[in-house]
């Protein structure tokens, strides 16, 4: 198997199992870009290496595809095109299936990426067996992953509304926010670039971790080249930009 791997709990999950399974016959692939911040990359390397597992991290290119670039509501698509398919170039020569980390209940939100995966013929060993996500984290926590506790973690791009353009200056801004945010040990995060308006989305328990450093929080979200800086009074939501 070449696993589709991002370091998060899912695919963490598929790359033990497929490790204990077919020992080295599996090779984790992991993309690298823009969309994805480089502390990511870092971790799906040190998880690879905790589990024993090959790993392989090329450049992705997503940026280069002008139907991702306009960032229409299909935009995982085109994505998901390309990294499948570079992955389905790398598993063809070694007679290998490619797999991906989507899981049951994936399927009650918006991923247009499933349908390239189905498309190319990429496999969901999770979603086959009927895992949901509770129960992918417990499998995690008794393999002893570090992600087992880990956020769900979308690209960049998810933070953009759609239809606004897709470019590197905006996903550098966004990525230098959310990292700046994770000093204050919050659970969940997404910086919804609407510029000059930054929307911060975290869990409403947390809000006061946000309002105790909201000037420190401000001055530095103006030094990226937002006006204004606010928090969404719902909370954190996934798939926001959907809705």
């Amino acid at each position: 198997m070449v696993v589709a791997f991002s370091g998060g709990v899912d695919s963490s999950v598929l790359l033990k199992a497929a490790r204990g399974a077919l020992g080295d016959r599996v090779l984790a692939v992991t993309a690298r870009s823009p969309l994805y911040p480089v502390p990511e990359t870092n971790q799906a390397r040190r998880i690879a290496r905790m589990i024993g597992a090959r790993h392989l991290v090329f450049e992705s290119h997503e940026m280069a595809m002008p139907q991702f670039r306009k960032n229409p509501r299909n935009r995982c698509y085109y994505c998901k095109w390309e990294l499948f398919t570079v992955m389905k170039k790398i598993a063809g020569p070694l007679g290998y299936q490619v797999v991906e980390g989507g899981n049951r209940s994936d399927l009650s939100d918006f991923r247009p990426g499933w349908v390239a995966a189905r498309k190319l013929g990429v496999h969901s060993p999770l979603n086959r067996a009927g895992l949901e996500k509770a129960e992918i984290r417990q499998l995690a926590r008794h393999y002893k992953l570090p992600s087992w506790d880990k956020p769900a973690m979308a690209c960049l791009a998810s933070r953009i509304p759609y239809g606004r353009t897709v470019d590197k200056k905006t996903l550098t801004r966004i990525g230098k926010a959310e990292i700046y945010l994770k000093r204050f040990k919050l659970t969940q995060i997404r910086v919804r670039d609407h510029l000059p308006i930054a929307r911060i989305e975290v869990p409403p328990t947390e809000f006061a971790r946000i309002l105790r450093r909201r000037g420190q929080i401000a001055k530095y979200f103006k030094q990226l080249g937002y006006k204004y800086v606010t928090l969404d009074l719902i909370g954190y939501q996934t798939g926001s930009m959907n809705l």
